[in-house]
C-alpha cells in the first residue's frame, strides 16, 4: 500500500517563554502560516501533500521556518505571501523556491 502523502510540509509553530532571546514562531504567526498552507493547497488542488505544525527547526535566526520532507528543501524566512509560490512552484511543479531557500547546513545547538 502506498504511503498516503507524498510530501509533507513541516511549519514551524513552537513556543517558547516570552521574552526567550530566540523568539519564537508561534508568536511569529506560525500558526497562522500552517493554516494558510492548508487552504493554499486546496485552492490550488494539490493531493498527497500534508501541512503539518511542527516543533522546533533550531532556525529560529532565519525567521519562520517551513521544510519540506522528502526533499529536504528548506525555506525561510517565510511569510504568507510566499505561500502560494511555494505551492504551485514547488508542491504543484516540482521546482523549489530558490528565492526562499534557506542556506544549509542549519546548525544544531545541542551540539555546541
Amino acid at each position: 500500500m502506498p504511503p498516503p502523502y507524498e510530501r509533507h510540509v513541516f511549519i514551524c509553530t513552537n513556543r517558547r517563554p516570552d521574552g526567550s532571546p530566540r523568539g519564537c514562531c508561534a508568536s511569529k504567526g506560525g500558526e497562522e502560516l500552517r493554516l494558510a498552507f492548508k487552504t493554499e493547497l486546496d485552492a490550488q488542488g494539490v493531493k498527497g501533500v500534508r501541512a503539518n505544525g511542527a516543533g522546533c527547526l533550531d532556525a529560529c535566526e532565519r525567521g519562520m521556518a517551513v521544510v519540506v520532507y522528502p526533499d529536504n528543501v528548506w525555506y525561510g524566512p517565510v511569510a504568507k505571501s510566499d505561500v502560494s509560490a511555494i505551492v504551485s512552484e514547488h508542491l504543484k511543479d516540482g521546482r523549489p523556491v530558490e528565492r526562499l531557500r534557506m542556506s544549509l547546513p542549519i546548525t544544531d545547538r545541542r551540539k555546541t
